[in-house]
């Protein structure tokens, strides 16, 4: 094999999907030299994840991508409005539900009414500027990102995969099929099947699968028998849309002859590729027609709700991120989003660590920081699995939570949850706006504070009226670009590369800029310079 790959960079990333390119463009932003290895010689094609949340598509924002990522979305739109011109987007009780044009997601199948969510409630108020970059699909993304990485330098090495790996201490030796590599940090971003992990020997527990599911677009010859929408049965439940082909199945246990999720995840042989007649089989059997596919358009998925975490997302020099640390069913579709969180997390503080600003104990954030919402997710997706299955008591219970969702404040709350407006990262500071997410912060000039974060860095807003916490943001230039404007509230706000406030205040006192001088060595480590602080009145 001819690969050119590097034999000595910072950081190597292995796997090509959205995760590794987050975290490899990051890397790329803070200075460090990257590499990606991805064992694929080509780029998948199987259809996934079909939209990202809010943080995701902040993310993008955040780095310039937010127009790239908007028309993507007004593709897919004409490609559902096409469907729904045909199909219209019938009910499992027959009829037809109005589209709405903001995104809403469903819960265990249930699409969440848009009409009845409350647009104007604090949380979702404040993010709304990336209502129009929601619906990405995920082989969109990856061709976003791969340009994304290719325009900062980043070599993706396809048909490279990795044999074996030793942590020596100052760095890690990797065996691939390219040649022996030595990098400084290993980052496993290959997928729920992950060999980093594997090799690395970081257990994997968690909760075993009830059901199987399959994703695909396929072309079909009478699809007049499938009801637009999801319907339920006692052998499982099916989607057909919302674009023309796309179908999901979802059966209850794992059919006999097809290998336990679980040898999957822990590393065994690779699935064979879903067939025709299996997804057929699997479409007949949940709705019960003689419904005939007659090809495949790209792969299909296979999946289940295999739910594991690893014991540790950091072993020495070695980390992970993306399924390659977790591991959920799609519902809800978290899955995608909480790996692109994990690889905004990750990269400043690995990058930060590999400049020398930062400590090698910031990572330990890492695993802290992004644990409990990996927890949190798999949870999510294994309580919509509970109202999913075909039993009597399942159906029962789904009959309350539907009765829930269809209130006002039931479909808001699923609809916060699933957006990822609320999550929240535990740091100290008493300001509400701490350990969020930068809301959308308008300034005067008719920008926000986002458009100012391209290059990657920590941002400042300042809105004192003589520039008092730029002035003591200028100690640590190059790390931190402070952003000034008139005087509102709140007056100050400390953004982390990853779009987590590290500090805000609604003052301009000592006690806000001893604050901000905390924040700032305790996340952007020791000042090159003096900080000078203005005097107060």
């Amino acid at each position: 094999m001819n690969i050119d790959v590097n034999q000595n960079v910072d950081v190597t990333v292995v796997g090509a999907g959205p995760v590794g390119l987050v975290l490899a463009a990051e890397l790329a932003l803070s200075g460090a030299t990257v590499q990606v290895l991805e064992r694929l010689a080509e780029r998948a094609v199987a259809m996934k994840a079909g939209s990202i949340n809010v943080p995701t598509a902040e993310a993008l924002d955040r780095r310039g991508l937010l127009p790239a990522a908007e028309n993507v979305q007004r593709e897919v739109l004409e490609r559902v409005g096409s469907f729904a011109r045909v199909a219209g987007d019938q009910q499992p009780g027959g009829g037809q539900r109005a589209r709405e044009s903001r995104f809403t997601g469903h819960f265990a199948g249930m699409v969440l009414d848009a009409g009845l969510v409350d647009w104007s409630d604090a949380d979702l108020a404040a993010h709304a500027a990336v209502d129009g970059a929601r619906m990405v699909p995920q082989r969109e993304l990856e061709e976003l990102l791969a340009d994304h990485v290719a325009r900062l330098g980043v070599p993706v090495h396809r048909g490279v995969e990795v044999t074996a790996l030793e942590d020596t201490g100052d760095g890690v030796l990797v065996g691939t099929t390219a040649g022996t590599v030595r990098t400084g940090w290993l980052v496993g971003c290959d997928g729920g099947r992950s060999t980093v992990r594997r090799l690395a020997g970081i257990d994997f527990p968690g909760t075993d699968p009830e059901l199987t599911g399959h994703l695909a677009v396929a072309d079909i010859a009478d699809p007049e028998k499938l009801a637009n929408g999801w319907v339920w049965s006692t052998r499982g439940a099916y989607r057909y849309g919302p674009q023309p082909g796309r179908v999901v199945t979802v059966e209850f246990g794992a059919p006999a002859d097809l290998p336990h999720a679980r040898h999957r995840s822990r590393g065994g042989t690779p699935m064979p590729p879903v067939t025709l007649e299996e997804l057929q089989t699997s479409l007949r059997r949940v709705s019960g027609t003689d419904v005939t596919l007659t090809a495949l358009r790209g792969a299909a998925t296979r999946w289940t709700d295999n739910a594991r975490q690893a014991a540790t997302y950091r072993s020495g020099r070695v980390l992970l991120a993306g399924d390659a640390a977790h591991v959920h069913s799609p519902f809800g579709g978290q899955g995608l989003n909480l790996g692109v969180g994990d690889a905004m997390n990750l990269g400043w503080k690995l990058g930060a660590v590999v400049a020398g600003w930062a400590p090698e104990g910031l990572l330990d954030t890492y695993d802290a920081e992004r644990r409990p919402l990996g927890a949190w997710v798999l949870d999510w997706t294994r309580a919509q699995i509970g109202v999913m299955r075909g039993d009597a008591k399942s159906a029962a219970l789904r009959e309350v939570v539907a009765d829930l969702l269809s209130t006002r404040d039931g479909t808001t709350y699923a609809v916060k949850k699933i957006s990822g407006v609320t999550q929240r990262i535990d740091l100290s500071g008493d300001h509400p706006l701490v350990g969020r997410y930068v809301p959308d912060l308008w300034l005067t000039d008719g920008s926000r504070l986002a458009d100012h974060g391209h290059g990657g860095g920590f941002l400042l807003l300042d809105r004192t009226p003589d520039g008092t916490f730029a002035r003591l943001a200028a100690a640590w230039a190059g790390r931190v670009s402070s952003v000034t404007d008139d005087h509102a509230t709140p007056t100050g706000v400390l953004v982390r590369p990853d779009g987590v406030v590290a500090w805000a205040s609604d003052t301009t006192d000592v006690a806000a800029v001893t604050g901000l001088e905390t924040a700032l060595r305790g996340w952007a480590g020791a000042p090159s310079s003096s900080p000078e602080h203005a005097p107060m009145g």
